[in-house]
C-alpha cells in the first residue's frame, strides 16, 4: 500500500483491505439495523477519511440511504468542497450543503469585547457547529450519525469532544491512516482526495501533519508499538525511532485518554451508571 509523500509502509501495518471492508460494512449494516434508523447521516468534509466511510456505507445499505452534508466555513478550501461533490457525483447520494459561517461569526462576535480566538478554538467551535447541525438533520431524516475519525487521530486526541469525536457508531475508528489510505485506493476513492495532505480546513494552508509536527507514517508505527504491541517506550526508541519524539506521542495518547471514555460519574449510590451498572449497547428487551 502507498503512503502518505509517496512512502511504502512497513508490513505490519498492512491489512487485507477486502476482508477489512466486508467487515466495516457488516458492523455500519448491524448497527443501523439496531438503532431501526431509515438513513446514514455523514459530515463530508471532502477529506479522506469521510470519503471513505461514505463509500463504505453506501455500499454497505445502499446510497439512496445515505445523506451526506458539506459543512464550509470562511475558510474553507475551495478544492475541498470539490472533492466532496466528486464523491457525491460518483456515489449519487443525497447531499445537503449547509455553511455554518454565519453561526460561527455570531459566536465570535458574542464573546466577551477584545478577546482574542486562537485558530484552534475557532476549529473547535466549528467542530461542534457541524456536529449539531448532522444530529438536527438526522432527527429531520429519520437517520443516524455515522463517525469518521481514524485510529491515529483518535489515540493522539486529534479530535473535538462533542464535535468530530461525537456520533452513533464509527466504522473506521480502529483503522490508522496509512490503512485508511490502502482502503481508500481498495475501494475507488478518488486519486486527489487519497493524494492529498490531510487537513481540518482550520485556515488557509493548514495541514494536520504540519501544524502536528509529525508525518503518518512514522506516527501510526510509533502508535502501532506503544498501542498493539504495547511496548515499553525504551523498546519502541531502541527500534530506531527518536526519542523526544516517541515520548512525546506517548504523552499525547495519555494527555487525551479523557476523549476516548465517557465522563466518570462520582459514586453515590448503590450502582453507578459506566462503572457497577454496565449492560450491552444492544441492551435486550425485559419481557
Amino acid at each position: 500500500m502507498s503512503g502518505e509523500s509517496g512512502r511504502t509502509p512497513h508490513d505490519e501495518l498492512a491489512i487485507d483491505p477486502e476482508m477489512v471492508a466486508a467487515m466495516c460494512r457488516s458492523f455500519i449494516t448491524s448497527h443501523v439495523a439496531s438503532t431501526g434508523a431509515e438513513r446514514v447521516v455523514l459530515g463530508l468534509s471532502g477529506g479522506i477519511d469521510s470519503a471513505l466511510v461514505a463509500y463504505l456505507t453506501a455500499a454497505a445499505i445502499g446510497a439512496d440511504r445515505l445523506v451526506v452534508v458539506l459543512m464550509p466555513t470562511a475558510s474553507s478550501s475551495p478544492s475541498s468542497k470539490a472533492d466532496a461533490e466528486a464523491i457525491v457525483s460518483d456515489l449519487g447520494c443525497q447531499s445537503e450543503l449547509i455553511s455554518i459561517e454565519a453561526p460561527l461569526a455570531a459566536l465570535l462576535a458574542n464573546l466577551p469585547a477584545g478577546e482574542s480566538v486562537t485558530p484552534v478554538r475557532r476549529g473547535n467551535m466549528a467542530a461542534r457547529l457541524r456536529m449539531t447541525t448532522l444530529y438536527d438533520r438526522s432527527a429531520l431524516h429519520r437517520g443516524v450519525v455515522v463517525g469518521t475519525g481514524n485510529k491515529s487521530e483518535m489515540l493522539i486526541g486529534y479530535s473535538t469532544i462533542f464535535g468530530d469525536a461525537a456520533s452513533a457508531f464509527n466504522p473506521i475508528g480502529d483503522l490508522y491512516k496509512t490503512q485508511v489510505r490502502e482502503l481508500s485506493r481498495h475501494l475507488g476513492v478518488p486519486t486527489q482526495i487519497i493524494e492529498k495532505a490531510p487537513s481540518a480546513d482550520l485556515w488557509p494552508g493548514q495541514t494536520d501533519e504540519g501544524e502536528g509536527g509529525f508525518d503518518y507514517p512514522t506516527l501510526d508505527r510509533v502508535l502501532y508499538r506503544i498501542v498493539d504491541r504495547r511496548l515499553p517506550l525504551e523498546d519502541v526508541i531502541a527500534e530506531g525511532f527518536d526519542r523526544e519524539f516517541v515520548l512525546r506521542v506517548s504523552e499525547m495518547i495519555r494527555r487525551s485518554e479523557f476523549k476516548r471514555q465517557m465522563p466518570p460519574i462520582a459514586k453515590v449510590g448503590g450502582r453507578s451508571s459506566g462503572s457497577d451498572y454496565l449492560y450491552p449497547r444492544r441492551r435486550p428487551k425485559l419481557d
